[in-house]
């Protein structure tokens, strides 16, 4: 596939992702809390099955492990508003197996190998350990609001949430920056300004 198609894909998904956050942004300034709108988990869905192609077109572990990982949390958090049974079921059973589908397909089609996964010649095993534990404190984030929602039976997004996220984010800029992955700069690069200002609406909620 052309790269400007597969970087077209990646772009999307960031869009997506990006879009999902002013939303969120944009709710929280106006009602002075932090809200998680519905809305918010369908895009998160929606975008993560996009930038899992887009790690998966460009032979990136690291990007596919994060994605794969936070792909079922946002189906819980579906689950937990109510949302995941209103999908038709048959497209509820693909999005369930679709990280395995994709997996299975390029392994049968002797497009994908164990070694690839860990031995692009793009990317040096320092620089791949770097992007990994980016996208482990990334995803570490998702895991907290998981368990913090399932405590309250209840979607939402505490402050632990966006301190992972500066984390996380800070650390997959300086893999980018050094992977030259324009789609991750990008998308990290304008979510670090949401997850900042999101911290401070939080302060200032606790305060009021």
């Amino acid at each position: 596939m052309n790269n400007w198609l597969v970087y077209s894909l990646g772009f999307i998904a960031q869009l997506l992702f990006s879009g999902r956050m002013i939303l969120q942004w944009f709710l929280s300034e106006k009602s002075r809390r932090i809200i998680t709108p519905i809305m918010f988990w369908h895009v998160s869905l929606l975008a993560s099955f996009l930038l899992f192609v887009y790690g998966y077109l460009r032979d990136d572990f690291a990007i596919m492990m994060g994605q794969t990982l936070t792909y079922f949390i946002y189906i819980r958090n579906l689950q937990l508003q109510g949302e995941w049974q209103k999908f038709p079921k048959s497209l509820r059973i693909f999005l369930w197996i679709f990280p395995l589908l994709i997996v299975v397909y390029g392994f049968n089609n002797n497009q994908y190998d164990a070694a690839r996964l860990f031995r692009n010649e793009e990317i040096p095993f320092w620089l791949l350990v770097l992007g990994s534990i980016g996208q482990i404190i990334f995803t570490l984030r998702f895991l907290y609001q998981w368990l913090y929602s399932e405590r309250r039976k209840t979607s939402s997004l505490p402050i632990g949430f966006w301190l992972l996220s500066l984390l996380g984010s800070g650390v997959i800029i300086a893999y980018a920056i050094i992977r030259e992955d324009p789609v991750l700069l990008a998308g990290h690069g304008f979510g670090m300004i949401m997850y900042i200002r999101n911290i401070y609406i939080h302060k200032n909620e606790i305060k009021g």
